[in-house]
């Protein structure tokens, strides 16, 4: 395995993890039933996407 010649720094180690940070789901309201929704996703409340029914929602 290999070894590291260098102590690697705090501030280093956390640059470089700086792209793993999690982030927050954005949510849009629907256009059709107002409830949240991801963007660019059908609605699984009310199935409708783009102004058009897609699927059939859940009775």
């Amino acid at each position: 395995m290999a070894l590291p010649k260098v102590k690697l720094s705090k501030s280093k180690k956390g640059r470089r993890r700086s792209h793993l940070a999690l982030v927050h789901v954005q949510l849009q309201p629907c256009p059709n039933c107002k409830k949240l929704t991801r963007p660019h996703a059908i609605c699984p409340n009310c199935g409708h996407y783009a102004g058009r029914e897609v699927i059939k929602a859940k009775e």
